[in-house]
């Protein structure tokens, strides 16, 4: 089973992390929490690996709706976003709000699950085209 939704970018990681968070807040996405896991393994283990961030993203009205449905969702929440570098791309990843239906059984959750990916798909599609810009433009 397919649990998430990805893009892969040509750019460099900082510019593609401001790509993410622009395209996330234009769908109604504010990042509530942020975990540097490159950071975070090296202080803890100094373990050394690429650049990678988990972005809590949630949109309110989302969120309200699917809590309404079930109190219990709020273990599915916030959506996760991640953001690592793979080489010379990188590569962003959304959950698939689809999960929620399948988990949770409910199909009051498919609305809001509809909702929610089109909504990530076109914050996803946006990070692509700024990705492709940022690629395409001379240095």
């Amino acid at each position: 089973m397919s649990y998430g939704r990805t893009v892969t970018v040509e750019a460099p990681f900082d510019q593609v992390q401001q790509h993410v968070r622009k395209a996330l807040a234009d769908q109604g996405f504010g990042v509530l929490t942020e975990i540097d896991v490159q950071a975070t393994l090296k202080a803890k283990l100094d373990h050394d690996m690429e650049p990678y961030l988990i972005l809590g993203a949630c949109n309110p009205p989302l969120a309200h709706r699917a809590l309404e449905a079930d109190r219990s969702i709020g273990l599915l929440l916030p959506c996760n976003v991640v953001v690592r570098a793979d080489g010379d791309e990188v590569i962003v990843q959304t959950v698939d709000p689809g999960t929620m239906v399948t988990l949770t059984g409910l199909d009051a959750m498919a609305p809001v699950a509809e909702e929610a990916t089109h909504r990530l798909d076109a914050a996803l599609a946006a990070i692509e085209a700024a990705g492709r810009e940022d690629h395409d433009r001379p240095a």
